[in-house]
């Protein structure tokens, strides 16, 4: 194959075959522009990739950035994956709630209701859910249709062609890197409470906080006097690192132990203090806008904090990417996205009724508002509560260790899928030869994660984390619907209820909200967005449409994807045999 793309032996055949039957339309125009649109995602033809003789360059590259990428030659490359599938169904759950459960709850709830919503940011996180819940039925007939890595980078590649799949990819690498230092930033607020409530050891701010200070209104990044680097989030995401290297296995150990224990403090927390809320804290529920700004509390306000802890709920969708690395990815891999969410939802909603009645909505605008709700009662029933607070800061950075855990696992295997797609230079997507995990993308995202985590403030991170999530929901949304017309034939575990028509209500509904979380977000965040976006679309266009291995070897790919199909049985049986071993030497 030539630089352009053609193919030297344009007249040869490839030596696998790859046909799929389509229905033949009625001659009339309109049944012969479905026919076109449904032959599109229907072709499996590896030839159709190349550059035809007598095509100019404008409309061949032009056609190259909304290449689609079949769903025939996505399940051939995940059964030929290197990566070990030992995750069952009860670790997937555990996998979404690692990530569901964290910064979300323990950092952002108290100041998305200190900032924006006071008491009623209850509803905010019902609001929020709900939009969850539409994008969580999207990603599990997605996930249940083609169980691959990539998550909605992936979908997008499979529904709306190569440019998008990249913007989606993209935005989530900003996603899980950007969340994960938020993460960071909170993980450090509760080491230092930890010690000071347990040895009543008290660190100075100058190694325990971030370098800047964010300030949304109006938007100014400033210099926090001897505050030099965040090191307790900058070691911490390093030590996380460390272990998703060493492989899933460990890392999925590691992290059933980390939310076991964090399940049990936030339980003890909702318990412990739900017959000492004080009914004047919920007095107003929904605080009146005095500001002008209509994000600052009244009814706005409740949306605005959605917005913010949108982020809370971002975790179901690592879930997918963990597909390559899931003993049975069709049935599994729903149960543990719409599994992990409702156990989350029903946590998030009675530990924010607390918290809010434990303290005023103003005290909480601190980065461990949990600590600060149990102090409150302590003040007020003159009890002592530090065993509570140990108990809970313990559990705090227990949560937010496997939030760390969870969003690396899932943005390297973002890399590894883009750099398998030539999108990204190829060393991105090298397996270790003995972990099996794709180790240099893991390196390279903890990494910058924790120098981001190091310097930058949890307001401003987590802010970007919101939208970047949105824009992906919105795009899984709408490939949903695309594959339910053109594709109804490719076999769905798990399918949006609706029958062929009504399920769109539910991809229609969540693409509205995400447009509608996207339009309250602050105007700098949309901005901070594009500026990222700019940078992809530089990146795309210098390197990624050039390396493009769909283009570059389309026949060699789907020779490859189809040895994959026919070494299918043959892989599974070494790997169940590798799996045996290990339970038997444990």
């Amino acid at each position: 194959m030539n630089e352009t793309g053609s193919h030297t032996g344009s007249n040869e055949k490839p030596s696998v075959s790859y046909t799929h039957d389509v229905e033949h339309a009625k001659k009339d125009d309109g049944a012969e522009f479905l026919h076109t649109i449904v032959d599109r995602y229907a072709r499996v033809d590896p030839t159709a990739y190349l550059r035809r003789p007598d095509e100019g360059g404008f409309h061949y590259w032009g056609r190259r950035l909304g290449a689609i990428k079949p769903v025939e030659l996505l399940l051939g490359e995940a059964k030929y994956s290197d990566l070990r599938k030992v995750l069952r169904a009860w670790q997937l759950i555990f996998v979404g709630i690692g990530a569901i459960i964290g910064t979300g709850i323990f950092v952002l709830s108290g100041q998305a209701a200190a900032q924006h919503a006071g008491p009623a940011v209850t509803i905010s996180f019902i609001v929020a859910g709900v939009a969850a819940a539409f994008a969580a039925f999207s990603y599990s007939e997605m996930a249940s249709m083609i169980p691959v890595a990539g998550s909605a980078y992936t979908y997008a590649y499979a529904t709306m062609g190569e440019f998008v799949a990249w913007i989606i990819g993209w935005d989530l690498i900003l996603e899980y890197m950007v969340g994960a230092a938020t993460v960071g930033v909170g993980w450090s607020g509760y080491f230092v409470k930890f010690f000071q409530v347990a040895f009543n050891v008290y660190f100075g701010e100058n190694w325990t906080e971030p370098t800047v200070t964010w300030t949304e209104d109006p938007p100014s990044m400033s210099y926090t006097a001897g505050h030099y680097i965040n090191v307790p989030g900058f070691v911490i995401i390093m030590l996380v690192t460390i272990i998703l290297v060493t492989g899933i296995r460990q890392s999925a150990f590691v992290n059933g132990v980390i939310v076991t224990i964090k399940l049990i403090v936030v339980l003890l927390f909702i318990f412990a203090l739900c017959g000492y809320t004080d009914k004047a804290n919920y007095d107003p529920y929904v605080p009146p806008n005095t500001t002008g700004n209509w994000h600052f509390f009244g009814a706005p306000g409740i949306f605005a904090a959605a917005s913010t802890v949108f982020f809370a709920y971002i975790g179901f969708d690592a879930v997918t990417t963990a597909a390559l690395e899931s003993r049975n990815p069709r049935r599994d891999l729903p149960i543990g996205i719409i599994g992990s969410l409702i156990i989350s939802t029903v946590l998030y909603i009675a530990t924010c009724t607390v918290m809010t009645g434990a303290a005023n909505y103003t005290e909480l605008n601190v980065p461990t508002p949990i600590t600060v709700a149990v102090d409150e009662v302590q003040k007020r029933t003159g009890k002592s509560w530090r065993w509570l607070n140990i108990i809970v800061t313990l559990g705090a950075l227990c949560g937010l260790t496997s939030v760390l855990l969870i969003n690396l696992l899932a943005q390297s295997r973002v890399f590894y899928s883009m750099a398998r797609d030539g999108l990204l230079p190829s060393w991105m997507g090298k397996v270790h030869p003995r972990f099996k995990t794709p180790y240099i993308a893991t390196i390279i995202c903890g990494t910058v994660t924790a120098i981001l985590a190091a310097v930058l403030p949890v307001d401003l991170l987590g802010n970007m984390t919101s939208v970047g999530t949105l824009l992906a929901f919105f795009v899984v949304h709408f490939g949903v619907i695309v594959l339910r017309f053109t594709r109804p034939e490719v076999d769905r575990r798990f399918k949006i209820p609706g029958g062929k028509y009504f399920f769109a209500v539910f991809p229609i509904l969540g693409m509205t909200i995400s447009v509608l979380l996207i339009a309250v977000a602050e105007v700098t965040t949309i901005w901070r967005l594009f500026v990222w976006m700019g940078i992809g679309w530089i990146i795309y266009f210098s390197y990624g449409i050039r390396h493009s291995t769909l283009h570059r070897d389309p026949i060699g790919r789907f020779q490859q994807a189809h040895a994959g199909e026919e070494l299918k049985d043959q892989h599974h049986a070494t790997q169940e045999a590798e799996y045996a071993e290990y339970e038997y030497t444990r």
